[in-house]
C-alpha cells in the first residue's frame, strides 16, 4: 500500500532534485561581461580558441546562444588565448578591446553581434605582456584604458588613451594595484595576481573591482579600491573581499564587470568553478550590488550574496 508519507517523500525528493538541477549552471563563460544595448544584453567571453562566443537576453534570466562568434580568429590580431573581451558603443560604433596572445587590441563593428573586425592588425603600445582590458569614458572627455601588466606578479595599470581609441597617450602609463594584501595572495606565491579591473565613477569616487589570487586557487575573489582620480592613488577597500567562496558558496568567484541594467539596478557579473573540484570549464553567474552610505568616506559597495545566481541558456 501507498500511504501518505511514502507520497509525501517521494514530492520532497522530486521538489529537492528539481530545484538542484534548477540552481546548475548552463552558460561556461569566463571573464563574462554584459552589454545592455537597446532593450536587450549581450552576454560575452573567454570561451573558444576561435575568438569570442555570445549569448543574447531580454531579461537577464532567458539567455539565447548566437549561431556565430562575435569575434573570429583571423579577423583581428592574435591566434589564441582570445580572454577577457569589453564591448562598449562609442560615436556610433560598437567596440571590442580584448586579449589575444597575451597582448592587448580593439576592434570595431556595426552591430553587438559582431562580426568585431580591426581595419588593420595591430596590438596597443606597451611593455611585455598585457592582459584584461578595461576602457572607462570619464565625464571630462577622457578615455582611460586599465589593464594588467605581467611583471613581478599581475599588476593593475592605466593609461590614457587616444580619443579615437586607436593607442594609448605614451608616457600616460601608471600602476594602480598590486597583490599586497593577504586576501590577494592565500596561497603565499612569489607571483601575487590582481586582474580583471572594472572602474565606475560615482559622485565624485573612482570604483576600481578587481580580482585577486590565482584564477585556479578556490580563494580567487573580488575586491574593490577607491580614489578621487582615475589615475589614484587607489584606496583599498578593508572588508575585501567582498565577493568569495566564503559567501556565494562556490570556489573561484571572480573576473567579471559591473551591468546597470535597464531599470537601474547594479550587477557584477562573473565566473566561478565549475565544481568543488573542477576548474573548467568555468561557469557564469550575476549578483546584485548595491551602496551604503557612510560618514566621512566614500560610500561602501554592499554585495546581496542571496541574489546570486547562474546565467541560463534556453
Amino acid at each position: 500500500m501507498v500511504t501518505q508519507q511514502y507520497l509525501f517523500t517521494l514530492l520532497c525528493a522530486a521538489f529537492i532534485s528539481t530545484k538542484c538541477l534548477a540552481q546548475q549552471p548552463s552558460i561556461f563563460l569566463a571573464d563574462p561581461t554584459i552589454l545592455a544595448d537597446k532593450g536587450k544584453y549581450y552576454l560575452y567571453g573567454t570561451g573558444s580558441p576561435d575568438g569570442f562566443p555570445f549569448y543574447e537576453s531580454v531579461d537577464l534570466k532567458r539567455w539565447k546562444a548566437a549561431t556565430h562568434l562575435a569575434f573570429n580568429r583571423g579577423d583581428g590580431y592574435g591566434t589564441q588565448g582570445f580572454w577577457a573581451p569589453q564591448v562598449f558603443w562609442y560615436k556610433g560604433t560598437y567596440y571590442m578591446a580584448y586579449t589575444a596572445n597575451e597582448q592587448l587590441a580593439i576592434a570595431k563593428s556595426d552591430s553587438p553581434a559582431g562580426p568585431f573586425k580591426q581595419d588593420s592588425v595591430y596590438t596597443l603600445s606597451g611593455t611585455g605582456k598585457q592582459i584584461d582590458p578595461f576602457i572607462f569614458f570619464d565625464d571630462d572627455g577622457k578615455i582611460y584604458l586599465y589593464h594588467v601588466k605581467l611583471q613581478h606578479g599581475n599588476r593593475i595599470f592605466v593609461a590614457e588613451m587616444k580619443p579615437d581609441l586607436s593607442d594609448v597617450i605614451p608616457g600616460t602609463e601608471k600602476e594602480c594595484i598590486s597583490g599586497t594584501e593577504p586576501w590577494e595572495n592565500t596561497a603565499k606565491t612569489d607571483w601575487p595576481v590582481t586582474e580583471g579591473p572594472t572602474v565606475f565613477k560615482r559622485k565624485g569616487i573612482y570604483y576600481l573591482v578587481y580580482a585577486a589570487n590565482d584564477f585556479r586557487n578556490k580563494d580567487y575573489a573580488v575586491g574593490y579600491a577607491t580614489a578621487t582620480s582615475p589615475r589614484g592613488p587607489w584606496k583599498k577597500y578593508a572588508q575585501s573581499p567582498i565577493i568569495s567562496r566564503r559567501n556565494i558558496r562556490q570556489n573561484g568567484t571572480g573576473h567579471g564587470d559591473i551591468l546597470l541594467d535597464n531599470s537601474g539596478n547594479l550587477y557584477y557579473v562573473l565566473h566561478t568553478h565549475h565544481s568543488a573540484d573542477k576548474v573548467a570549464p568555468r561557469a557564469t553567474g550575476i549578483i546584485k550590488l548595491k551602496f551604503r552610505d557612510v560618514n566621512g568616506g566614500p560610500a561602501v559597495l554592499v554585495v546581496d550574496t542571496a541574489s546570486f545566481q547562474w546565467l541560463k541558456a534556453e
